[in-house]
């Protein structure tokens, strides 16, 4: 009865994803693989890191997702001066009327929300950036000895902006393996920047109905756990994450261009990839395409790169292809 109840769930999570496809789509033209890459990382139960340029509608993507998906959306603009308790909340002192005493009471912080935007999460010192974190490790925020559960579905999207370092504090190799995706928002293309222009210099604010609510998506996020994989796929994404480690029995060009390869983490985050791209897409067990679709992003940010990697231009995401090909 549970595999039955569960090919009917699968049937239903694609037809949504469909119609909430179809919702964002009123707003932002184009980018469709970005919009997959971020369900695929909310379905999984992840964290999405986002890295673009500014003015690519990274804020308007998140906030539309959030709305046809029916889910609190929270955006946190990170600054040099942000501090811990701006994220996670704070306590005050009020006086309470009935006895006259005063009493300590927890304001809880913009990290509250079912969808938090992290905006420019370099902008930021590591103290602030690691009260973020913890919150997405652990799905709890601990403030004077008392823990308090974030509302499920948690999804934090953190954003980057690849130019202007200056000033920045970027997040160690040990942070970045937190989030499960690393996805890069190239600029659209002219037909799109046509299309983007005309649209949104004229009187046009779209109604976006509301397709999933908070329930229905912790119960998909449960249905793509259940998602079946065959033994060789699992081989299959654990050779390809210790095929990154130079050492490990590696390709040549791996020990050339690579200082240290992923960790487990990723092997996981590839399988699980793998079934949510399946279970969306409407199939009932994902192959080895789907995970071949998700390593440039699980991959990317867990692969440090080294000299002579730098000395000849080739970055991350190249490695990760020539890999695949040799695999």
């Amino acid at each position: 009865m549970e595999k039955i109840k569960d090919t009917e769930s699968i049937g239903q999570l694609s037809e949504s994803i469909r119609n909430v496809r179809s919702e964002i789509s009123k707003v932002i033209i184009g980018q469709d693989e970005i919009i997959q890459q971020l369900i695929i990382t909310l379905f999984a139960r992840g964290h999405c890191l986002l890295i673009g340029v500014p003015g690519l509608a990274k804020t308007l993507l998140i906030r539309t997702l959030a709305r046809a998906f029916d889910l609190k959306f929270s955006r946190i603009q990170f600054t040099p001066d942000l501090m811990p308790g701006d994220i996670t909340g704070t306590e005050i002192i009020e006086d309470n009327i009935s006895t006259g005493q005063k009493q300590f009471r927890f304001v809880k912080g913009p990290v509250f929300a079912n969808i938090v935007l992290a905006d420019e999460i370099n902008r930021t010192p590591p103290k602030t950036q690691a009260a973020l974190l913890e919150a997405m490790q652990e799905h709890d925020v601990t403030a004077a000895g008392t823990t308090y559960k974030l509302d499920e579905p948690f999804f934090v999207l953190a954003t980057q902006n690849p130019i202007e370092q200056e000033g920045t504090y970027p997040l160690p190799e040990a942070q970045l393996d937190r989030f499960m995706f690393n996805v890069w928002l190239d600029y659209p293309s002219k037909d799109e920047e046509t299309e983007i222009v005309k649209s949104t210099t004229v009187e046009n604010d779209p109604v976006i109905n509301q397709v999933l609510t908070a329930g229905e998506i912790i119960d998909f996020q449960g249905l793509v756990r259940r998602v079946p994989v065959a033994d060789n796929l699992v081989d299959f994404a654990v050779n390809l994450a210790r095929s990154t480690r130079p050492g490990n029995g590696s390709v040549d060009f791996i020990k050339n261009f690579l200082s240290y390869g992923a960790g487990p983490r990723a092997s996981q985050y590839l399988i699980l990839g793998a079934k949510a791209k399946a279970a969306i897409d409407g199939r009932f067990t994902p192959d080895i395409d789907d995970v071949r679709a998700v390593a440039s992003p699980v991959l990317r940010h867990r692969i440090v790169t080294n000299f002579n990697a730098e000395a000849e231009n080739v970055s991350a995401t190249e490695i990760i292809a020539r890999l695949l090909e040799k695999i």
